[in-house]
């Protein structure tokens, strides 16, 4: 959960701002008492449903019997709008961690929160800094056994899919996990960007097949930045890629 999302979140509906700060309270609560992140995931989990229940939004996923949820993937996705994460969060049972700001991280409350429950900072304007947290996300996939969801569009699309950093083909190539494509469809109607409102309506999440990494090196990232960005545009009817740096 981004600053600018609890902000849309408070413009929105109150019983969201309880709910928010209630939901909030229990996962940072609970990071006392484990230190692997799963209980609050679970939490966020929750929360996302209420939010969506709440909004009066349904969602359809299509593709999920394509991924074994017992296995570790990077989940890459086009990235349209706030109500993306919890859209998601809700609809794919798989244990996510997500790569944030680091200035997130030094935000009293959402900080620990996101600390605590294992996501990992990065800061994207630092090449060196960048590398060393997806070098660490890396390693979480190998050794903890969970997914790591990524938007590599870097920033919300209002039209056609920006163009993608190399840093989803760099994590799952390091950690020799596969990158499942995602689309998703209908949420920039439901928030749009700079909007305060969240509007009923219907989103379509698809899965693509898993795309195995473990004859690739991560000099191969671009070339499969390229696949990857194909993947997902085909799930949302925009085929066509060009990669970008990481």
């Amino acid at each position: 959960m981004s600053l600018h999302y609890l902000y849309t979140l408070l413009a929105i509906d109150p019983i969201i701002i309880l709910m928010t700060i209630l939901f909030g309270t229990f996962s940072v609560f609970a990071s006392f008492f484990e230190s692997n992140g799963e209980i609050q995931h679970r939490i966020a989990v929750t929360w996302s449903r209420i939010l969506l229940r709440i909004g009066g939004i349904s969602v359809k996923v299509e593709g999920l019997e394509r991924v074994d949820t017992t296995r570790s993937y990077v989940f890459v996705a086009n990235h349209l709008s706030l109500i993306d994460t919890p859209a998601m969060l809700a609809n794919i049972p798989v244990d996510f961690r997500f790569i944030a700001k680091r200035s997130l991280f030094r935000i009293p409350f959402l900080g620990t929160h996101l600390t605590r429950a294992g996501h990992i900072p990065i800061v994207r304007d630092d090449p060196r800094s960048a590398v060393r947290s997806m070098v660490e996300a890396a390693r979480i996939l190998r050794e903890r056994k969970v997914s790591i969801m990524l938007f590599p569009e870097g920033s919300r699309s209002t039209g056609p899919m920006k163009e993608f950093k190399e840093g989803a083909a760099f994590i799952a190539i390091k950690a020799g996990v596969p990158v499942v494509p995602v689309g998703v469809m209908g949420t920039l109607d439901i928030l749009p960007s700079g909007s305060a409102y969240i509007r009923p309506g219907r989103i379509t999440i698809r899965l693509g097949a898993p795309i195995p990494t473990n004859h690739l090196s991560v000099k191969d990232r671009e070339a499969f930045t390229r696949t990857i960005r194909d993947r997902v545009g085909e799930l949302i009817g925009q085929p066509g890629a060009v990669a970008a740096d990481a």
